[in-house]
């Protein structure tokens, strides 16, 4: 097992371009974020998750996946959870957890390879 983790500031997502949304995040993440009143705390998160399954991902000795090609989802319990949208050729087991505040967004996770 390997792990991922990333920090932000909240206030380097607000006022975000559209061509940085469009490029980073999916359909379902932007139509999640954008019904909050705060989407950036939502966007932050989420990026950070992205960051930091990158991080598990070179660990694991896996490369090339691209932040739009990274999903984060809720399972029917609305536990966030990671969909790879790329064939990684490999099974990779993931465990998220995201957390926000006023000024900050973190994302932890662990990988395993199956």
């Amino acid at each position: 097992m390997v792990i991922g983790v990333d920090i932000e500031d909240i206030e380097r997502f607000k006022n975000k371009s559209a061509e940085f949304i469009n490029r980073v995040f999916t359909d379902l993440e932007k139509e999640y974020c954008n019904k909050f009143s705060n989407p950036e705390s939502h966007f932050a998160a989420r990026f950070c998750a992205k960051e930091a399954v990158i991080k598990a991902l070179t660990a694991l000795d896996i490369k090339g996946v691209q932040l739009n090609e990274i999903e984060v989802f809720h399972n029917e319990n609305m536990c966030p959870q990671i969909r790879i949208l790329k064939d990684l050729n490999k099974n990779i087991n993931f465990q998220l957890s995201l957390s926000h505040d006023r000024s900050k967004a973190i994302a932890f996770v662990n990988a395993e390879e199956q």
